[in-house]
Order: structure tokens, then C-alpha cells, then sequence
């Protein structure tokens, strides 16, 4: 059994991005009502902050659970230069057929990182669309 403490190591990274919330199985009507202003013909954008947690015992030949210069170059290289001033639905791949709301985009960053972190370690992505308005993926 591991006694070891487990601490938490966040990484906070920033993109900004356009978006628009829509289901084209639905009638415009119903996109409007449901979806409201974002779900604007032309599109609309948020600085999104963007929160990264790694959870896991430290490493005692480096003290870290987690170097935050490798977490921060990950991050830069499989979300913030693929998502920061993009249309998430027309220039990201896997929003081609996902509504990029708050919620799928937290899964979709999720996704990108975690083959990329050592399976031993947990893995939270916390999103902000607006300093009111975030998700937390995965739910506790």
C-alpha cells in the first residue's frame, strides 16, 4: 500500500477563441431559442482561461509530481497554438461535428492531454468562457 502524499500541481494557460453554438438537426427557430446570442450566423469569441490540475505522488529524485515546464509546453503545443484566435468550428477538427460548447471543449482538451501525461496521475481540466461561467472535466 502507498503512504505517499498526493499533491495537486495546476497550470494556468489563456486562449482566446470564436464559436458558435449550433445543432444543424435543428430549425434556426430552435437553435435561436435554445442557444441564444451564441448562436450568432457570425460567430462570437471568449478569453478563455484555462486551468490544468495534475494529481500524483511526488517524484523523489525531482520533488515534482509533474515538471510545469513540460506541462506548460504540452499545453501550448496540443491546445493554445491549435485553439488560441480560432474558430473552434471551423478550424479545429474535432469540433467538425461536436457544438463547441464550454462542456465539449473542456472534454476535447482532456482528450489532448492525457496520452500525453503518465498514466499514474490524474488529470483535471477546469475552463473558463467567462470569469462567471465554467466546467470542470472530469466531474468529481
Amino acid at each position: 500500500m502507498n503512504d505517499a502524499p498526493k499533491v495537486s500541481i495546476f497550470r494556468k494557460e489563456h486562449f482566446n477563441a470564436a464559436h458558435r453554438l449550433h445543432n444543424a438537426a435543428w430549425s434556426d427557430e430552435k437553435n435561436k431559442q435554445v442557444f441564444g446570442l451564441c448562436n450568432n450566423a457570425n460567430y462570437h469569441g471568449h478569453n478563455y482561461e484555462l486551468i490544468i490540475q495534475v494529481t500524483g505522488t511526488i517524484n523523489p529524485d525531482t520533488g515534482y509530481v509533474i515538471d510545469t515546464k513540460i506541462l506548460s509546453d504540452l499545453v501550448q503545443r496540443e491546445v493554445c497554438k491549435k485553439f488560441d484566435h480560432h474558430n473552434l468550428n471551423l478550424d479545429v477538427p474535432e469540433f467538425a461535428n461536436l457544438n463547441p460548447t464550454a462542456e465539449n471543449i473542456a472534454i476535447v482538451i482532456f482528450g489532448k492531454l492525457r496520452p500525453h501525461i503518465d498514466s499514474t496521475l490524474e488529470l483535471k481540466i477546469k475552463l473558463y468562457e467567462t470569469e462567471r461561467n465554467f466546467v470542470e472535466f472530469p466531474a468529481n
